[in-house]
């Protein structure tokens, strides 16, 4: 029996690879149950298609999406090509803070008589968020004096050819396709300017689960120049612009909100022509 154990920890690993090469570790150890876990999200998730290759520059850049739920980041983690790293909550990777952090951020906006169960859903995703947050392609977020970790963390990765994939949405509607976005991770292309030399590329992300695909957009060239505050502003505004924009150019469809809301509530992207009426926007 231990023999046979042996061999299908040996086996399965290949497999998954066989079934879905694009989706092999790059330059990280896993644990052989979160490359379970992994395939198994692969296996029921939707299968996303990246448009817009051609747009991303040759060199490592900052690329930002709406973060349309969990299917951001499982999307940019399992689907989008290229060598790079997500940003994530730094809470969800410390178990004596996922459960805190994911009540208030998944579910504490459902109905108030719904929130003990979700609490103890928080409790009990823990260990899954540990491993599946340390063994992904993940840089960790915090929004104290570890941020600076943050950056450092990121400016290797940018060094070493990986480009870092950042879902900034925030709690403020903007319109109906995006949040408002934290704009502190445009801080990130002056940090690398300092320490490279080199004026990264944002490249804006729409997440389109109803269409399963991830399409990209123009790059915007950081200006080192300018001061950082009107960076942040032009940068974020621009982004926000430009993947609002890609979402109204296509066919209707509903678009998955940053806010985990009911499902019938969910919008549905407007065309441009329509978009810009004020009566259908924020």
């Amino acid at each position: 029996m231990a023999k046979r154990r042996e061999a299908f920890r040996r086996e399965i690993p290949l497999q998954l690879d066989a079934l879905y090469p694009e989706a092999r570790m790059q330059d990280k150890k896993t644990t052989f149950i979160y490359r379970i876990i992994r395939w198994f999200v692969w296996l029921f998730s939707p299968k996303f298609r990246t448009v817009g290759l051609e747009k991303l520059p040759d060199e490592a850049c900052i690329i930002v999406g709406n973060h349309s739920q969990m299917y951001g980041p499982i999307a940019a983690e399992i689907f989008l090509p290229g060598r790079h790293e997500i940003w994530c909550a730094g809470q969800m990777m410390h178990r004596d803070e996922v459960a805190a952090y994911a009540f208030e951020d998944f579910w504490s906006f459902k109905p108030r008589w719904t929130h003990g169960f979700f609490r103890l859903l928080s409790r009990l995703i823990t260990p899954l968020s540990v491993c599946v947050f340390n063994n992904a392609h993940t840089i960790p977020v915090y929004h104290d004096t570890r941020l600076l970790t943050t950056y450092r963390t990121s400016v290797d990765a940018l060094q070493a050819g990986r480009s870092v994939v950042i879902f900034p949405e925030k709690n403020v509607r903007r319109n109906n396709i995006l949040y408002a976005f934290q704009d502190k991770f445009v801080d990130l292309a002056r940090f690398y300017y300092k320490k490279a030399g080199v004026a990264l590329s944002f490249v804006p992300l729409y997440v389109a689960p109803a269409r399963k695909t991830l399409y990209l957009g123009d790059p915007i060239r950081f200006d080192p120049t300018a001061p950082i505050a009107a960076e942040r502003e032009r940068i974020c505004g621009r982004l926000a612009d430009a993947i609002t924009g890609i979402a109204c150019s296509l066919p209707e469809h509903t678009v998955v909100p940053y806010r985990n809301i009911r499902k019938r509530d969910y919008p549905k992207n407007t065309p441009l022509e329509v978009y810009n009426d004020e009566k259908t926007c924020g």
